[in-house]
């Protein structure tokens, strides 16, 4: 077996027993959760004791824990993870109806995350000291420093109350150009942290590799700037940047909560805290599980990756 295939059969594998251990704690969480999911299943209702006997086993209640687990994780291998306390319907067809506005509100910001962050970092990065430089960093901190929900209120209170220019909430009347328009602001405000921090990685990085001896040599053989900072300096700065922007991007998920919450948008996000707020279990399990398999997914490809961006990195596990 060759190291690239042995590190890769490792990461599998520590990828299927984190998945593991993350679903059998997702699913005992219910436990842990004050009362009883039957009340919540039968809330507002007086039904008869043959009813909720029906209801437990439906929803495999009346079965011990193991059983319940069980009969839960091979519904999940397969696609269903049970039925909505409240909507009452899959909690499949619930997520599925409002992925997609997420999605969309992630890549969207993604982009901007992207476009915005690496140019502060490498701007900061080839005038470090200037004042150009010095105001990258206080901007970069200032928006690190800022809440999520925080930002979510003033960009509201500017951009749609006082100057009209963007909605305040809700994804517009279904087509591609409008749902942009929509979540503008949403995508804005869930943004600004990640950019600082994307920035101050990809500055960090590039200034690490501009005082290497490879770039000085390069620099005083007649390279033109801009050659040495694209192939020498970019390029091995992409490691640690790819690996933050992969985990940023995987955050995003978590973040939609609070975005989706203060715009209106029914989302994943707004939907895990609708649940949380009425118990609905099934669906916050499913939420939960979906946002740890997203990191863990993305952590997994980042790492794979590193050795393709990084050909020392493929070197040193090779000679391990």
């Amino acid at each position: 077996m060759t190291p690239t295939v042995r590190r890769l059969a490792i990461r599998i594998a520590g990828l299927v027993v984190t998945l593991l251990v993350t679903s059998f704690l997702v699913f005992a969480s219910i436990y842990l959760a004050p009362g009883d999911p039957i009340d919540f299943l039968i809330r507002g209702r007086q039904p008869t004791p043959e009813a909720i006997a029906a209801i437990k086993a439906q929803y495999f209640l009346d079965q011990p824990f193991w059983s319940q687990y069980w009969h839960w994780l091979s519904g999940v291998v397969h696609g269903d993870f049970g039925r909505s306390f409240e909507f009452r319907q899959q909690v499949s067809e619930v997520i599925a109806s409002r992925l997609p506005t997420t999605l969309i509100l992630i890549s969207y910001s993604a982009v901007i995350i992207l476009v915005v962050g690496l140019t502060l970092g490498i701007i900061g990065a080839l005038r470090a000291g200037r004042p150009s430089d010095k105001i990258t960093l206080v901007l970069t901190t200032v928006l690190a420093a800022i809440p999520t929900f925080v930002a979510s209120i003033l960009l509201i209170s500017v951009f749609s109350v006082r100057l009209g220019v963007f909605p305040t909430f809700g994804t517009g009347d279904g087509t591609l150009w409008d749902t942009l328009y929509h979540l503008t602001l949403p995508a804005i405000a869930l943004a600004l942290t990640f950019i600082a921090l994307l920035s101050r990685v990809t500055r960090s990085a590039m200034l690490e590799e501009l005082s290497r001896e490879h770039v000085e040599v390069a620099t005083s053989r007649g390279m033109s700037r801009r050659a040495v900072v694209v192939r020498h300096v970019l390029r091995n700065a992409l490691g640690p940047v790819t690996t933050i922007t992969g985990l940023l991007i995987a955050g995003l998920l978590v973040s939609t909560s609070v975005i989706e919450s203060a715009f209106g948008i029914s989302g994943i996000g707004s939907l895990l805290v609708t649940s949380v707020d009425k118990m609905d279990f099934p669906v916050v399990q499913a939420v939960t599980l979906i946002v740890v398999a997203t990191f863990v997914i993305v952590n997994l490809v980042v790492d794979l990756l590193q050795p393709i961006i990084d050909p020392r990195i493929a070197a040193e596990t090779g000679g391990q």
